[in-house]
């Protein structure tokens, strides 16, 4: 029996306003009013760039691959789905396109941003760091494309298995899977790095 508590309920609303806010958007798009776009635009500008910035891992290529998604979701929206809902459409645009331009781009190499106003850590901070960093890079990099990005979305964004299906056209317990999946790779990887800390 599934337990519906305050929280769940709370969000359980504010998804069903969320969607009929998409329809009457979608609606009004197609009815002629290109205005109505900027309210879905407003609505999915920040998980939009966020799972864009999770696919290509590089600022400048996040905002340009947005810009391009929206584009195309405006483009397509007359084969968009209205009894579907329209964020998921929509990450499936970006995840696909996203696919494409790490591809066209993967000759570039990327850095991550530094933040200027941190305190510069000690060189044995900065070295830890760095050996934590690699770790989990070699433990990630031992994962397949899909189960990083579920584990990302998961585990770092806080989606539910069942947003995370519809984004990627998965069923939830699909999703479920390869995160036990990854789970089980990336402990097995981790590990060793964490008895020889004991």
């Amino acid at each position: 029996m599934t337990d519906l508590g305050p929280d769940n309920e709370s969000e359980s609303d504010a998804r069903a306003v969320a969607r009929q806010r998409d329809i009457a958007l979608v609606a009004r798009v197609r009815a002629g009013d290109r205005l109505a776009f900027d309210g879905l635009v407003h609505a999915y500008m920040r998980p939009a760039f966020q799972l864009a910035y999770r696919v290509v891992a590089h600022r400048e290529d996040a905002e340009d691959l947005v810009q391009e998604a929206f584009l195309a979701a405006y483009q397509y929206l007359d084969s968009y789905d209205a009894g579907r809902p329209f964020g998921p459409w929509l990450m499936r645009i970006v995840l696909n396109r996203g696919a494409n331009l790490r591809r066209s781009r993967a000759r570039r190499s990327t850095e991550p941003e530094v933040d200027a106003v941190s305190p510069a850590p000690s060189a044995l901070e900065e070295s830890e760091r760095s050996d934590t960093r690699a770790m989990l890079t070699r433990a990630m990099a031992m994962l397949s494309e899909r189960q990083r990005l579920i584990v990302t979305l998961f585990d770092v964004d806080g989606l539910t298995s069942t947003e995370i299906g519809e984004m990627l056209e998965l069923s939830p317990g699909t999703v479920r899977w390869h995160l036990h999946e990854a789970r089980r790779t990336l402990r097995r990887a981790l590990t060793p790095f964490f008895k020889g800390d004991g």
